[in-house]
């Protein structure tokens, strides 16, 4: 029997899935979620209450553009070390971000193309010192890609490939406290497509769900899929939670898939842009619908301008954190950064020649201290 065939048969029927949630009091190495005084929360290795005010989007390559001159290497020596902890790590704790979220950032985008910037390594988030999510790159079906075929989640040479991504990542973070917890698929086309990508379709034929022989095979198939994926994280690590799939809340998404998803899923991640009340009924639902936290995984308040460049909307980013406040079940919000502007997403916090937004980050920061002035406040309210 070789490696592909064992894999199958021996993670062919999967165990019962065991959730991470804490119990009031118990001590506990790393992250969990804990329900308190009527709300959900993440809770710290330490057991403190924790609301994930992240960045996502963070490569420095811009720094290297031909315009830029010899700046990666005059500034950081050409270290991403030294960056990571002279520039990175020292400006979120100064914008009072708690976290950093998904790092990858979009680099090309067209019809035929469209990629992200690699995922960091186990080092770069410990140079960095912070709270960390990690995304696992077990599937390409996310909207915005436009050139692999769907994976086939009965092959063997998936089931291979899955526990693969689970060594090569999950092996080497599993004892690290900062880790909050890992991520799967980067906005999901179960049932929806985009125009990129309309060649290969949705992974399912959202037709099908009219019937119920159509949708007990999509849940069927998703169950599968997060079967697989969650084994092959627990083959490896026991000990954080899994933030699943960062479903595109604009698009149809089928309850048969969230369904499917919940004894494997920690907590529920959602991409959303849109205004504070149709982000937050959102977030609700799903919240209602699964009786587990949920997480605003992306989203941004943008101004665009004449020119087509973009820029954030500090206020925008404070009324969201305080509509967010009126959701129990959500356990925090990662801003759509990115960290550095590049010409594909033509929106950051600083230029690519590393000069910051002054307007925006004063108000991001007064809105992230306001959260955890909130945080605080909550921990210390009676039962």
């Amino acid at each position: 029997m070789d490696r592909r065939e064992f894999l199958a048969v021996s993670f062919g029927s999967f165990a019962a899935p065991v959730q991470i949630v804490r119990s009031a009091g118990s001590p506990s190495r790393f992250f969990t979620v804990e329900r308190r005084k009527g709300r959900w929360w993440l809770i710290t290795p330490e057991g403190k209450s924790y609301f994930s005010l992240a960045l996502n989007h963070i490569d420095p390559t811009p720094l290297r553009n031909l315009e830029n001159g010899d700046l990666w290497n005059r500034k950081y020596g050409n270290s991403m070390e030294r960056w990571l902890k002279e520039s990175v790590a020292r400006d979120l704790r100064d914008w009072s971000f708690n976290g950093i979220g998904w790092t990858q950032e979009v680099v090309t985008r067209g019809a035929t193309n469209q990629r992200h910037s690699r995922a960091w390594i186990f080092e770069e988030y410990q140079w960095l010192g912070l709270p960390y999510f990690h995304l696992l790159p077990f599937a390409d079906f996310h909207q915005w890609d436009v050139e692999t075929r769907h994976p086939n989640f009965a092959s063997s040479e998936w089931i291979e490939w899955c526990d693969y991504v689970a060594r090569e990542h999950c092996a080497r973070m599993k004892d690290d406290p900062k880790l909050v917890g890992y991520f799967l698929v980067d906005c999901p086309t179960w049932i929806h497509t985009r125009p990129a990508n309309q060649w290969k379709g949705p992974l399912f034929d959202p037709k099908k769900l009219d019937t119920d022989t159509g949708r007990k095979a999509l849940f069927e198939l998703a169950t599968r899929y997060y079967r697989t994926t969650y084994e092959a994280i627990r083959r490896y690590d026991k000990n954080h939670l899994i933030f699943g799939d960062r479903y595109e809340a604009s698009q149809p998404i089928a309850e048969e898939v969230i369904r499917a998803a919940m004894p494997f899923v920690d907590v529920f991640s959602f991409q959303h842009f849109a205004t504070p009340d149709k982000v937050t009924a959102n977030l609700r639902r799903w919240h209602e619908f699964t009786g587990k936290p949920v997480l605003l995984a992306d989203h941004a308040s943008i101004v665009k301008h004449n020119d087509g460049s973009q820029s954030h909307d500090g206020r925008g980013y404070a009324k969201m954190c305080e509509a967010l406040r009126e959701v129990s079940g959500c356990v925090g919000y990662h801003l759509c950064g990115a960290y550095l502007k590049n010409a594909v997403r033509r929106r950051a916090l600083k230029t690519g020649d590393d000069k910051p937004d002054e307007d925006a980050i004063r108000a991001i920061r007064a809105a992230n201290e306001e959260m955890q002035r909130w945080v605080d406040g909550e921990s210390a309210r009676p039962s």
